[in-house]
C-alpha cells in the first residue's frame, strides 16, 4: 500500500471532519472523511455501509446535532468516530471502512 497525502493537519480542527477526494495508485477517486478529535485522526471511505451513498448533505457536514457521532444524511444512521462503528440505523453492528492513517511532519497520510 502506498501512502497518500490528504491534508494538513492544521487543516482540521480539534473535533472536525472532512470530505476528502483524493487519487488513489490506481488512478481511481477515492472518497474519504478524515476525523479529528484532539490529537487523534481517523480516516474512513465515505460511504455508508447501507446504502453505499456518501454520509455528508451538505459539504464537510458529518457530525450529527450534538457533536458525537458521524451521521449519515440519507438515513440518520449514526457512527462513533474513533472506530466507525454503526451504533443507530438500518446498518447498526456494522462500521464504516477505515483506513490506514499517519501523522508526518503535520500532514496527515493514508494507505489506499
Amino acid at each position: 500500500m502506498m501512502a497518500v497525502p490528504v491534508c494538513r493537519l492544521d487543516d482540521l480542527q480539534v473535533k472536525d471532519a472532512r470530505g476528502i477526494l483524493v487519487d488513489a495508485p490506481d488512478g481511481a477517486p477515492r472518497a474519504l472523511v478524515v476525523v479529528r478529535q484532539q490529537d487523534r485522526v481517523w480516516v474512513y471511505l465515505n460511504r455508508c455501509p447501507h446504502t453505499g451513498v456518501n454520509l455528508e448533505w451538505q459539504p464537510d457536514r458529518f457530525f450529527d446535532l450534538e457533536g458525537r457521532f458521524l451521521q449519515c444524511a440519507t438515513h440518520g444512521a449514526l457512527f462513533r468516530p474513533e472506530d466507525g462503528y454503526c451504533v443507530r440505523g438500518p446498518c447498526a453492528g456494522d462500521s464504516l471502512e477505515s483506513l490506514p492513517v499517519q501523522v508526518e511532519n503535520g500532514q496527515v497520510l493514508v494507505s489506499l
